[in-house]
């Protein structure tokens, strides 16, 4: 995933097409329904994408670790984004990416999600909104893991404050970012 600097968030089917004629390799599914999921799945691996799912945004799914084993199990995924430890500690037991999520809202947001990120210990935390990018080194010593920030970005030079400050790739739903370099 290192080697991504932009991952769309995909929520409807014109994104999803824009994504399948892309080079870019990771996407992430949300905001459908459950029923669409096999389907969806199945048109990324036929062009080589790697499925990621926001499983707190898919209509349908329980968004604890029994979903996130149907996803794993039933429907093969890549990996998933959530703000629910369990949920990354079922990506961490099979062996998929799992992407802690959490919001920084004050300080005592952060302490809380740098706690539970510290007994998690992710592989990668996804930070919102991007405008926290200056807590992006604190967030790497303190968890030791890669930060992807997402959320609220609308220009290519926020993207250039996110990556400036240590974030190695940047979510968004904003098909004119995706083919930001």
């Amino acid at each position: 995933m290192k080697e991504q600097r932009i991952i769309p968030a995909i929520s409807d089917y014109k994104k999803l097409d824009k994504f399948l004629k892309s080079d870019l390799k990771y996407g992430i599914l949300m905001n459908f329904q459950l029923a669409q999921l096999e389907d969806l799945i199945h048109k990324m691996k036929q062009h080589q994408k790697k499925v990621l799912i926001h499983s707190e945004l898919i209509r349908g799914l329980s968004s604890d670790e029994y979903g996130a084993i149907y996803l794993i199990q039933s429907l093969h995924i890549d990996g998933i984004i959530s703000s629910k430890p369990k949920v990354i500690e079922i990506c961490k037991k099979r062996g998929i990416i799992g992407i802690y999520r959490f919001f920084i809202k004050d300080t005592i947001s952060l302490d809380q999600s740098l706690d539970i990120g510290k007994r998690l210990k992710p592989d990668f935390v996804e930070i919102l909104p991007a405008s926290s990018f200056e807590l992006v080194q604190e967030i790497k010593e303190a968890l030791h893991c890669e930060v992807l920030l997402g959320g609220l970005i609308r220009s290519k030079g926020q993207l250039d404050d996110c990556f400036s400050h240590g974030a190695i790739a940047v979510t968004s739903s904003d098909i004119d970012l995706w083919e930001y370099q």
